[in-house]
């Protein structure tokens, strides 16, 4: 899993060292991410596709994408489509993926790099694998996050941003046991380098056999923990995780029976991993709740059915952008 890694974490900053005072948010549900397939026919884990929508608030989907070794001649993506009223993040572990959009963003990320587009009032954009990978073929992972939009930022201009792996902000756990990749928002005063609209964090862990990482969490924030690979526990009561495994914690909101607001969140590895995959590897994400109702079709996520009927009547008039002469 070539995601950025050093050798030693102790050479990084290091997280605080959990306080006994910090209490540790416990775990409400463990769901097993449901297998299907997305654009031309790349195989995906639904990560967040069983969980009920005020547990979510204000992430909307996220796709585990792979983990496939490709022959040649199979790599997918998916061709042109539109975008409004959310922003897409696409975080690449393994392989290689090309952006392009129709407001002129447009990169190329692998290995622990992020792509980061904001649709907001509309887009047109594509994913693929180069040419050069297509007919060479290779490993594919990362995973693709949904994030939503309030309803007064839906219709904002749209936005990309390129998040190149050197830009992550590298962290350790008190003890070197766990290398913390953090992308966007702030853990312990430290701060990713995502830009966010909707106010969230995200990164990913890798934790070494046996150990053990607590992440300090706002108040007012939730927090769902997804298991790339691996197999430990979570949460204050150890809830068993493994692979393709979604963690959903308390303590986040005024919603009722989620108990009360909690400041840390509790990861373990297991003392022995499987020979593919030697550390647990998770990704942590979490975020203040909208509390806004919401309309979800395809590719649009709006506030009302209006507003959905108002996105595919913009669509289907050419109004959210046009293909750039060089893609057509």
């Amino acid at each position: 899993m070539p995601a950025v890694t050093v050798e030693n974490p102790l050479t990084l900053p290091r997280l605080p060292q959990p306080l006994g005072a910090v209490r540790e948010r416990e775990v409400l549900a463990v769901t097993t991410a449901p297998s299907g397939f997305e654009g031309e026919g790349f195989p995906v884990r639904k990560a967040l596709a069983t969980i009920k929508p005020q547990y979510l608030d204000p992430f909307i989907m996220m796709d585990q994408m792979g983990e496939v070794d490709y022959a040649p001649g199979e790599p997918k993506g998916t061709p042109w489509h539109p975008h409004r009223g959310f922003e897409t993040v696409t975080y690449m572990i393994d392989g290689v993926m090309d952006h392009a959009d129709s407001h002129g963003g447009g990169g190329t990320i692998s290995d622990g790099d992020t792509q980061w587009m904001t649709a907001g009032g509309g887009i047109l954009h594509k994913e693929a694998p180069p040419e050069w990978l297509v007919q060479k073929g290779g490993l594919f992972h990362g995973i693709q996050l949904w994030v939503n939009l309030p309803g007064s930022q839906k219709m904002v201009a749209p936005n990309y941003q390129d998040i190149g792996r050197s830009n992550v902000v590298l962290l350790s756990s008190h003890d070197g046991g766990a290398l913390v990749r953090l992308i966007a928002g702030e853990v312990a005063g430290f701060t990713g380098p995502g830009s966010t609209r909707t106010p969230i964090t995200l990164l990913h862990a890798s934790l070494s056999p046996g150990s053990r990482l607590t992440l300090p969490w706002r108040k007012d924030f939730n927090a769902l923990a997804y298991v790339l690979s691996g197999r430990g526990g979570a949460g204050a009561d150890r809830q068993p995780i493994e692979s393709g495994q979604l963690a959903v914690f308390d303590g986040f909101g005024p919603l009722p029976g989620l108990g009360t607001e909690g400041e840390g969140l509790t990861l373990w590895a297991s003392g022995s991993q499987e020979s593919r995959s030697p550390n647990l590897e998770v990704i942590v994400l979490g975020g203040r709740p909208i509390g806004e109702p919401v309309a979800h079709y395809g590719p649009f996520v709006m506030n009302t059915q209006e507003e959905l009927a108002k996105a595919f009547e913009d669509y289907q008039a050419g109004r959210l952008g046009t293909i750039p002469a060089e893609h057509a």
